[in-house]
């Protein structure tokens, strides 16, 4: 949801082009007098045409999220986990420091800014607190996931993900993970293992075919499709409560 305004998500992810297909001459050069300001999440590369672009012509226009979202959940030495958005409460933190940088830009709007970002706060506990009573009761605790994506959600309601793949969904697991996770669901009661959206179930499925655990998906929310459960990121985050639900045993 926008903090000012209105955006259609579906559409601007279906049309955009993606940062590595921009031509720096033709678009981001010419546009970037224009951006007052550049949002930078966690994890996505400052590197590319566009962030060149905001850097050099249109001076210091970018607003990091990460000190608001404390994204500090370690995957591995050196790699921190970006993915702050499954948190419904991170996910508040960021709108707040999104307002708020928002409002130095276009002072103007100041009241907007803070108006918007109230609702959405608002909108986000509620969510948050539907999550909490949601994932309360579950028999299983253990999330099975394709890849570490939903290690803040996890954090957060009481569960524990195990992930098959790390921060990167088209990566091949290592040698011997797939095998190493098969015991761990096999010894550990886990009946459900999640696919997501957007990328190969092959490697979910190949876990599930060789435990005898059956199949669910779950969605990061790195983009709405056809396939989205939702036409936004709260509809698709209780659809994923739902998935959980249904998977975790939850009553």
């Amino acid at each position: 949801m926008p903090l000012y305004g209105t955006l259609d998500l579906t559409t601007v992810s279906k049309k955009l082009p993606t940062l590595a297909n921009l031509d720096t001459e033709a678009w981001a050069l010419p546009k970037a007098e224009m951006l007052q300001l550049l949002i930078e999440v966690p994890g996505r590369s400052t590197e590319g045409p566009l962030p060149k672009a905001v850097q050099a012509p249109a001076g210091d226009r970018g607003a990091e999220v990460a000190p608001a979202a404390k994204t500090k959940q370690s995957l591995a030495p050196g790699t921190t986990d970006p993915q702050f958005w499954r948190d419904p409460q991170r996910y508040s933190e960021v709108a707040k420091a999104i307002a708020d940088r928002l409002a130095r830009v276009d002072p103007a709007h100041r009241a907007d800014f803070e108006r918007n970002a109230r609702t959405f706060e608002d909108q986000l506990a509620a969510l948050s607190e539907e999550l909490t009573t949601g994932l309360a009761t579950c028999q299983r605790k253990d999330i099975v996931t394709s890849h570490s994506a939903f290690g803040y959600l996890a954090q957060r309601f009481g569960m524990r993900q195990i992930a098959i793949n790390g921060l990167s969904p088209g990566a091949e697991p290592r040698a011997g993970t797939l095998a190493v996770i098969s015991v761990y669901v096999r010894t550990h009661g886990v009946t459900t293992i999640y696919a997501e959206t957007l990328v190969s179930p092959a490697i979910a499925q190949t876990v599930a075919k060789e435990t005898g655990a059956r199949m669910a998906t779950l969605d990061p929310i790195e983009g709405l499709t056809d396939r989205s459960a939702g036409k936004d990121y709260f509809e698709v985050m209780r659809s994923n409560l739902s998935a959980l639900q249904a998977g975790q045993g939850c009553t």
